[in-house]
C-alpha cells in the first residue's frame, strides 16, 4: 500500500524521498479501509499518511487522502 502511494505523496508535498518505509500502522474499517501509517522519509524524519483502500469490487488502488510531515519515530500515530 506504501509504495502504491508514494508518487500520490511525491507529488502532493512537492518532495522526492529516497527512504519510503512503513514503520508501523493503524487500520479502521469502513466502507473499505483507512489506514494510518508512519513512513520513514530520511534517517531522521516521519511522515504520517492517511490511506482509503476501497473495497475490492471497486478495483481501484488505495489512495492518499492525507499526510503530515514533520514527524519523528517516538511520535504517536493518531487519527487525523
Amino acid at each position: 500500500v506504501v509504495l502504491q502511494v508514494k508518487p500520490q505523496f511525491e507529488s502532493q508535498a512537492n518532495t522526492n524521498c529516497g527512504i519510503f518505509t512503513a514503520i508501523k500502522y493503524k487500520s479502521q474499517v469502513v466502507a473499505g479501509t483507512v489506514y494510518f501509517i508512519k513512513v520513514q522519509v530520511s534517517d531522521a524524519e516521519y511522515v504520517h499518511l492517511k490511506v482509503f483502500q476501497s473495497l475490492p469490487h471497486e478495483n481501484q488502488g488505495p489512495s492518499l487522502v492525507g499526510f503530515q510531515t514533520g514527524k519523528t519515530r517516538g511520535d504517536p500515530l493518531t487519527y487525523f
